[in-house]
């Protein structure tokens, strides 16, 4: 008999913005009339490209789109309807969970599914509290929980986006600190609740596996970390001049190498790093093909390539 297989992922996707201003966020370079010029006529085709590639994550693996999808830097519900009616997405079963979030710029979580194998019971969020010198707040991301049934089995799953290494990757360390210890109260108050919880963590952490913060969650809360072995010297999600980073990651708790029948046990993992997905030429070929480098637009689908991955029923 097959086995069911359900695909996990994980996508950042690049600042995707509306065309519309938004009075309570920055948005103000992804207008028609801003220097970025980020016309209707882009974002339409920034979501066709968008829903091609969430289509196909784990396709290969499982002969199904994703199961469910964790996304960052999502403007607001619009994109996310708009990304789940554009073409290659309209036909698919998908629903999502947003919550807005303090972020200065106005970009969020979220959580897509497949409804035919997956019922969320409970979603919330989880604000990350950090201060400046100064003493006032520092915004960013909130932690995304959502518990709920996939495939018969109750998952908890956590979706994160912590504080990016724009001012530096040591100065901005403490910030994502702070976060990996949100995420960790967060497990903890699951555990308490119930001890054989199943526990998916993925996200954008803005760090590496072998990072601080990193070894930081996992070294408290019994998790596995499969994406260990997917950064190299020559690949990971994304790039920065000749460096990569993988700072796009699923972990998860180790009762998902249990295989009691009925149970959802873990697979495999892998990146999603398509050729279609890459630069084809240039000196940053085999990077990922982005919307946008700086201001100027390139029309391709995200400075991120996404992760997954692959849950079997046994």
């Amino acid at each position: 008999m097959t086995k069911s297989l359900f695909t996990v992922a994980f996508y950042n996707l690049e600042n995707l913005f509306d065309t519309h201003d938004d009075m309570l966020t920055n948005d103000n370079d992804f207008l028609p009339d801003s220097v970025k010029r980020w016309t209707p006529k882009r974002y339409q085709n920034k979501l066709r490209k968008l829903g091609f590639a969430i289509s196909n994550i784990g396709k290969e693996e499982t002969g199904n789109p994703p199961a469910l999808i964790g996304l960052a830097e999502v403007e607001n519900n619009l994109v996310l309807d708009d990304l789940l009616n554009s073409e290659h997405l309209a036909n698919k079963p998908y629903d999502y969970v947003h919550f807005d979030s303090p972020d200065e710029r106005g970009i969020d979580v979220a959580l897509i599914y497949d409804t035919t194998v997956f019922e969320v019971e409970v979603s919330e969020v989880f604000p990350v509290h950090i201060y400046d010198d100064d003493g006032s707040i520092d915004y960013t991301r909130d932690i995304l929980l959502v518990r709920g049934i996939l495939n018969a089995e109750h998952v908890h799953i956590m979706v994160n986006h912590w504080p990016s290494r724009h001012d530096g990757e040591l100065i901005t360390e403490p910030k994502r600190l702070l976060a990996a210890e949100k995420a960790s109260e967060i497990i903890q108050s699951i555990k308490l609740e119930n001890p054989e919880a199943k526990i998916i963590i993925m996200g954008d952490f803005n760090d590496d596996p072998f990072s601080n913060s990193i070894k930081r969650l996992m070294q408290s809360n019994d998790l596995y970390n499969p994406m260990t072995t997917l950064l190299s010297d020559d690949s990971g999600t994304t790039r920065h001049y000749n460096e990569w980073n993988l700072f796009d990651q699923i972990i998860f708790s180790t009762n998902f190498f249990e295989t009691a029948q009925g149970k959802l046990s873990y697979n495999g993992a892998a990146l999603y790093d398509e050729d279609f997905l890459k630069q084809y030429r240039g000196p940053f070929k085999g990077a990922p093909f982005r919307t946008y480098v700086g201001k100027k637009y390139k029309g391709g689908y995200s400075d991120h390539f996404p992760v997954y991955i692959i849950l079997e029923e046994n």
